[in-house]
């Protein structure tokens, strides 16, 4: 059994983009330049933004944070995003989900150019996936993709994804099905879940459930890729981080497993930062 360490493979795909990113900055005078816009105060956002700027800066992408009121109009939040859009000296743009009730996030999505929709979530983005010629790829399902890459083949593998969420699920069945694996897209109205997942060569979960896909369910060697990040209370009633896949039970079993926190996580992280220099060179 081998432990998929997305933080390490992300660190080692961060010093390869870094390397890239400084000869482009030598080229043409100029670093990469991510705008992210975030709405509100919701703590674990303020955590992720962070991040992404301490990220940007380690491989030499220029990040600009525009903080909005949670009480901000739809209209005033379409407008910030139209001056970004007109803006040359922004090549990438995200918007921080999730956004306050009173905001449509689909409106908002649509409304950021495709040439700079870093995140991959516009309508003709997913669409341009789905038909298989994708300008820009969501960082969560390449992040998973990446990390499949890095061990095996994923022609004619048998994979099932738990979860079909427009963000992780929807897209990820897209990318997958592109790269001739077989693939089951399963959701709460899915029958006989645990036998298609004991058929599946690979497991990927994102349904937030904690550790909800036991051992019974998974075959002997398989691959396990947890996008899940639950907050639970252990025994000692102490706050602790978990995937979607109880990670101690099936550990014996498989052959590569993902680990939460410490998996997807940096991974997705690493490809909002690729996606920001595909769209600069773009």
């Amino acid at each position: 059994m081998k432990i998929l360490d997305g933080k390490l493979l992300a660190k080692s795909l961060n010093d390869e983009l870094s390397k890239k990113i400084l000869s482009y900055n030598n080229e043409y005078g100029r670093k990469p330049h991510l705008l992210v816009i975030l709405v509100g105060d919701n703590p674990a956002s303020q955590v992720y933004v962070k991040n992404k700027e301490k990220k940007a800066a380690e491989v030499g992408i220029k990040s600009t944070i525009i903080r909005l009121s949670k009480d901000v109009s739809e209209n005033n939040l379409l407008k910030v995003i139209d001056e970004a859009n007109a803006n040359i000296s922004v090549d990438s743009i995200l918007v921080q989900l999730p956004l306050p009730n009173h905001i449509n996030s689909n409106k908002v999505i649509d409304r950021i150019s495709i040439e700079k929709d870093v995140d991959g979530f516009n309508s003709k983005n997913i669409g341009l996936l789905a038909l298989g010629r994708p300008k820009v790829i969501p960082c969560t399902p390449l992040g998973c993709y990446k990390m499949l890459e890095s061990i095996l083949d994923l022609e004619g593998k048998k994979v099932i994804i738990l979860g079909r969420s427009n963000i992780v699920g929807k897209p990820l069945s897209f990318l997958l099905t592109n790269k001739n694996a077989t693939v089951t897209l399963a959701h709460s109205k899915s029958k006989n879940l645990k036998d298609l997942c004991l058929s599946s060569d690979i497991i990927i979960a994102a349904i937030g459930k904690p550790n909800f896909v036991k051992k019974e369910w998974v075959k002997e060697n398989a691959v396990i890729i947890d996008v899940g990040i639950n907050v639970i209370e252990d025994k000692n009633g102490l706050r602790k981080i978990v995937g979607d896949v109880d990670y101690e039970d099936v550990i014996k079993k498989v052959s590569f497993i993902s680990p939460v926190p410490g998996g997807v996580g940096p991974m997705t992280i690493h490809c909002l930062l690729s996606n920001t220099f595909l769209l600069t060179k773009n």
